[in-house]
């Protein structure tokens, strides 16, 4: 019943229901994070763009489709959740944040980036799995400092070779994509350390030996007819990896425990 109310209160504009939905917001918490998610809002609480010393904010798992101008008032944030909500675009004045180091937008209606992102030159870990991109966001590729991306569970069928030029990118996340051969870029990013194309529709791998840094390669649920060759110290999880040459049935579970694992510690600081 408490959810049914609040989903009720939310469609009401009145300041006496926000207060209802997200209690006083009189002062900023101490620890300068604020975290208002499953709060069925489908507004954002203007008390809280007064905590300009805010530096996380989370609106995860809500009914937000944009966001107000106020927003910008909270110019020492470095990071900002807001997957699991009802953005089909991204509201520009996220890209006036420009100390956002974190950005999680996956599970929304996205299809495209505005050009405006390119002014988060301090991002380093961007989240758009499951959204509605059909194409790559190009304006990705001019985000200097992104260590980690992830864009899986989307419409993509291919990468631009301007992602080279991101020399900080360390993990991509590709699963559940339309691709049907391995992205040529890939092949010339010796720093990437985490190749993740699971569920995807490539046929042949190439090899991957010559990537020095490379740690991990999920190439699970491809209809392959081969295992890309990697270097001796790096895991491969897939049909045919080194580790499943009996068992190929465990292929499931070690690559989602693999793959938990790995987003677990990338997550650390959420």
């Amino acid at each position: 019943m408490g959810n049914v109310v609040r989903g009720a209160v939310a469609f009401v504009p009145s300041e006496r229901c926000q207060r209802y939905l997200v209690g006083d917001l009189k002062e900023m918490p101490l620890d300068r994070t604020l975290d208002l998610s499953s709060h069925q809002l489908r507004r954002f609480p203007l008390r809280a763009s007064a905590f300009d010393g805010l530096v996380k904010l989370y609106l995860s798992d809500n009914h937000l489709s944009n966001l107000p101008l106020e927003l910008r008032n909270l110019r020492n944030l470095q990071l900002l959740a807001l997957d699991f909500n009802c953005f089909e675009e991204l509201p520009l004045v996220i890209c006036s944040l420009v100390q956002l180091n974190i950005l999680y937008l996956g599970n929304n209606r996205l299809y495209s980036l505005p050009e405006e992102l390119q002014h988060l030159t301090e991002l380093k870990t961007l989240w758009l799995e499951t959204n509605r991109f059909c194409y790559f966001p190009q304006v990705v590729c001019h985000l200097p400092n992104i260590k980690t991306l992830h864009l899986g569970y989307n419409q993509l069928r291919s990468l631009p070779s301007e992602l080279e030029r991101l020399d900080e990118l360390r993990s991509i996340w590709l699963a559940g994509n339309m691709l049907n051969f391995f992205p040529p870029v890939l092949l010339k990013m010796h720093y990437l350390e985490v190749i993740d194309v699971d569920r995807n529709r490539i046929c042949q791998f190439p090899s991957l030996t010559h990537l020095r840094g490379l740690k991990l390669v999920i190439y699970d649920h491809n209809p392959c007819i081969n295992a890309p060759m990697v270097g001796e110290d790096v895991r491969r999880v897939g049909r045919w990896a080194d580790s499943l040459d009996d068992e190929e049935d465990e292929g499931d579970g070690t690559m989602v425990k693999v793959s938990v694992q790995l987003q677990e510690s990338l997550e650390e600081n959420r």
